[in-house]
């Protein structure tokens, strides 16, 4: 493990005027330079020939020459030669399999971003300036970046909600691996309950999306009732279902920082289910439920912080019966509708379906710990076979 890890500072600011029209036109730029280039080399590639960065690159130049977009010469380059690189970055996910073909990014829908590198930015004495504005950014230091550290990247972005954010990228010096523990855990997602472990504690799911789900339908109503356009009432309406949204998010994503900081804190060794939530949600009596519960970004958190502190995640396969598997004596049951909370094995123990499943997890991920098989697949490898995968009738929730 590296000595110093990169991570974000995210922070709010309040922009002036000025600076606001300056990063509008900014973020409308690079969204042109993104979509021209994607056309440019989808065209190429309809005639079989390659184009790549140093290509659009030399393009973005020939473009600014042109009275018609002689507009982007009016903002910084770097953000405009940064879009081109994100843009070969989505290329080379797709040539490796790993994401689908590029798609143009849409004014209204896309997320509004400019990312800023060393050149295009002075950060001075807790001050940050960014190229072609004069005045530094209002921003709201909610926490203290790491001590004598510069940030080597600045994306500033715009949410739907009108929220203003400035992202840092520094080195943390102060991210070191926790003291190794002996403490192992197995961890069963659920919409009952948030995360159950296999020492039998449940943690609620606070169903963030429930507690809102009126005044985000009254929201909602108030805007279908608005005549389409750019009017200011439909905009007013819009901002206010954007607003829902966001403190929505924003209280899930404060919950699972939390959960994920506790267990890796406490445990050296968690287990996990490999879930496809993707499919999952295609059941649309539940997706709305495994939506609010973010199984996927509980999952993300988890493992970049467990790689930060030094701590070890094992995925368990997707087809493991944790649920129908009785924990004391192994005997695999046929069926276990979702309905069934607790059942009660030929042995004559009875199990909590969630705490008996998050106790198959632990054994078996703690065995693949000890022989050594590859039960933790990796997204970008897919193919990877868990020593735990069997063949059962049916999907297993």
């Amino acid at each position: 493990m590296s000595t110093h890890v990169k991570r974000a500072f995210k922070y709010r600011f309040c922009p002036t005027d000025a600076q606001a029209a300056e990063l509008s036109r900014t973020f409308g730029c690079v969204r042109k330079v993104y979509n021209m280039a994607l056309a440019a080399r989808t065209e190429a590639w309809a005639r079989q020939e390659r184009v790549n960065y140093n290509a659009t690159s030399a393009m973005l130049t020939a473009w600014k020459k042109t009275e018609d977009l002689a507009y982007l010469n009016d903002v910084s380059s770097v953000p405009l030669q940064q879009a081109l690189r994100h843009l070969q970055t989505a290329f080379t996910h797709f040539f490796g399999k790993r994401a689908m073909y590029p798609r143009f990014k849409s004014r209204k829908k896309s997320r509004r971003s400019a990312e800023y590198t060393t050149s295009a930015f002075r950060f001075r004495d807790g001050k940050l300036t960014l190229a072609k504005m004069t005045e530094p950014l209002d921003i709201v230091w909610s926490r203290p970046l790491p001590e004598d550290m510069a940030p080597s990247t600045v994306t500033v972005s715009q949410d739907s909600a009108g929220r203003w954010f400035v992202s840092l990228l520094c080195d943390d010096p102060s991210v070191k691996p926790l003291p190794a523990t002996g403490q192992a855990v197995g961890v069963d997602v659920g919409l009952d309950h948030l995360l159950t472990l296999s020492t039998g504690e449940k943690i609620a799911n606070p169903r963030h999306e429930r507690r809102d789900r009126a005044r985000l339908a009254k929201a909602q109503r108030n805007l279908a009732r608005k005549a389409r356009g750019e009017g200011a009432n439909r905009r007013k309406a819009r901002l206010k279902v954007a607003k829902i949204h966001a403190r929505i998010a924003d209280r899930r994503r404060d919950t699972l920082h939390k959960r994920t900081t506790r267990l890796v804190r406490e445990n050296q060794t968690i287990v996990i289910e490999d879930l496809t939530v993707r499919n999952m949600v295609r059941n649309h009596r539940l997706a709305r439920a495994i939506s609010d519960a973010a199984w996927s970004e509980f999952r993300s958190m988890l493992e970049y912080k467990a790689q930060w502190y030094g701590r070890e995640v094992i995925a368990v396969d997707r087809w493991f019966p944790s649920s129908r598997l009785c924990s004391a004596c192994n005997t695999l049951q046929d069926t276990m509708p979702l309905n069934v909370r607790t059942w009660t094995c030929d042995c004559g123990i009875t199990h909590d379906r969630d705490v008996n499943a998050a106790n198959n997890l632990l054994a078996a991920g703690l065995a693949v710990t000890v022989c050594g098989a590859g039960v933790r697949p990796q997204r970008s490898t897919p193919d990877r076979r868990s020593a735990t995968k069997q063949k059962p009738s049916r999907r297993e929730p």
